[in-house]
């Protein structure tokens, strides 16, 4: 297994990762966009609806696989980068949505190391257009996460509540 320098930025649904993402971003780290909503957003610009890409939740998954799969292979081991998500969120969505495994998500998982996950403690949820959970699916999800990065051997880190520039203070002292 590769040796990285790539911390994961994780959680559940309305935790406050992209947030969190977009001020490493700003203060000059290497950061990674979250796949789920940029699928959403291609397949939108390709004439679907939100509604036709989720009815075909296997299709869904998938697709966001593909994406951070490539994105993980474009990345220098020895480069430090924040992800918006890695591959084990996949089989945590998997496993919420009670879908049988593809061998391409097997595989993909044989092959991850990161230096660190940061999990961050959910916060009120907020739907928008990509975001459709309700809070009793949020829990659920942020505890499959959860249970998926932990069953990894890469050291955990939870992310208390804390206002959004203190979570990344919190992030960059525990590096």
């Amino acid at each position: 297994m590769k040796q990285t320098n790539w911390y994961v930025i994780t959680g559940g649904p309305s935790s406050g990762k992209t947030t969190t993402v977009n001020i490493l971003r700003e203060r000059g780290y290497i950061t990674t966009m979250e796949h789920a909503r940029h699928f959403l957003d291609t397949q939108r610009l390709m004439g679907r609806t939100i509604e036709e890409v989720r009815k075909n939740q296997r299709e869904f998954q998938l697709g966001v696989l593909d994406m951070q799969i490539e994105q993980e292979n474009q990345i220098a081991p020895d480069v430090q980068v924040f992800l918006d998500r890695a591959i084990p969120d996949a089989l945590a969505y998997y496993r919420f949505l009670n879908l049988s495994l593809d061998q391409k998500l097997i595989d993909a998982l044989k092959t991850v190391s990161y230096k660190k996950i940061f999990i961050m403690d959910y916060l009120p949820l907020k739907n928008d257009y990509a975001r459709n959970e309700n809070g009793e699916a949020q829990k659920k999800i942020h505890e499959l996460i959860t249970e998926v990065y932990e069953d990894l051997p890469f050291p955990v880190v939870h992310v208390p509540v804390l206002p959004a520039e203190e979570r990344v203070d919190f992030i960059l002292r525990n590096l």
